[in-house]
């Protein structure tokens, strides 16, 4: 059996993948294009288009596939090549990113045959939209108090704007300041992430993404960026702020979803914690309404060999 051909995901193929991850939805920030393109040399993903479905694998660590992308049959059937491929080849079998709605698919098809292990530090927090936008509600009283703050800290002399190709070089001026600021040129993941940021203002246009910014004194002090994962969720993928303006933080955050995704989307995912106790912390403190969690499957008989993992 032909194993599908894979390659490194490229802007030309930013309508294929939108197709398959449009007509598939799911709420897991994963699923959008701009993430996948960003993302891909950094963990050596790859993508192929193979019998109706797409598949995506990651060559970092051995780590194995993505759920795929397609009809339940079309999927069920990649699912059992992938597996023949991996058994020829010698490794275990590894889903990776899978979601509890995956996995009960995963159940259904292959009753008791695999075993999934969900990460915490991978999981993503999903809020309410008009929550984010308006910071009603005791639980956030404080997010409120911030808000206040910063705009009687600045008066007159704060604004917001949407991103747009006219201010996209003032924003990329901005976050070259702070990744000086915030050494990211000493720390390996602080400097991926600061390269993803970097490309996702270069393309911008490219990649349909949605962004806004915060100004003081005329000057950018925070920017955020993010696109549609589907029809009801926004992933907000980006978020840089100076840390000595105080609430700078919080008011890109509330001022980006009541311009930009309130009324649209039901829901604004913010990705992950990728561990960080600080991060961690500062996502509960919004009060998500439900996290996506995702795990990695292994088949039950490899249970006693080693699936490489690697953070994605």
């Amino acid at each position: 059996m032909a194993e599908a051909k894979f390659k490194r995901p490229e802007l030309t193929d930013r309508d294929l993948i939108d197709f398959y991850f449009k007509k598939y939805p799911s709420r897991s920030c994963d699923r959008t294009f701009a993430n996948v393109y960003l993302w891909a040399r950094f963990y050596e993903v790859e993508f192929a288009q193979y019998n109706n479905v797409l598949l995506f694998r990651d060559n970092s660590a051995g780590y194995g596939y993505a759920f795929p992308a397609g009809e339940d049959e079309d999927v069920k059937a990649a699912i059992e090549d992938i597996m023949k491929w991996e058994k020829e080849k010698g490794v275990p079998f590894c889903l990776y990113g899978v979601t509890k709605e995956n996995f009960a698919k995963l159940e259904t098809w292959f009753p008791g045959k695999f075993d999934i292990t969900y990460h915490r530090d991978e999981a993503d927090y999903v809020y309410e939209s008009e929550k984010l936008a308006t910071l009603s509600g005791k639980k956030l009283h404080g997010k409120r108090n911030h808000v206040n703050k910063f705009k009687a800290l600045h008066g007159d002399n704060w604004s917001y704007e949407t991103i747009t190709e006219d201010n996209l070089e003032e924003c990329f001026q901005m976050a070259l300041k702070w990744r000086n600021l915030n050494g990211c040129e000493d720390d390996e993941e602080k400097n991926s992430e600061m390269c993803v940021t970097l490309n996702s203002l270069r393309l911008y246009k490219e990649l349909n993404l949605i962004g806004g910014l915060l100004r003081v004194d005329d000057e950018i002090v925070a920017f955020t960026i993010g696109e549609a994962v589907n029809d009801d969720t926004f992933v907000v993928h980006i978020e840089k702020a100076y840390a000595d303006i105080e609430g700078a933080y919080t008011m890109i955050n509330q001022q980006f979803v009541e311009h930009e995704i309130a009324g649209k989307y039901k829901y604004t995912n913010r990705e992950d914690d990728v561990g960080e106790e600080g991060l961690r912390k500062a996502k509960l403190s919004y009060k998500p309404v439900f996290m996506v969690e995702k795990g990695v499957v292994t088949l039950k008989e490899d249970s006693e060999k080693e699936c490489a993992k690697d953070d994605i």
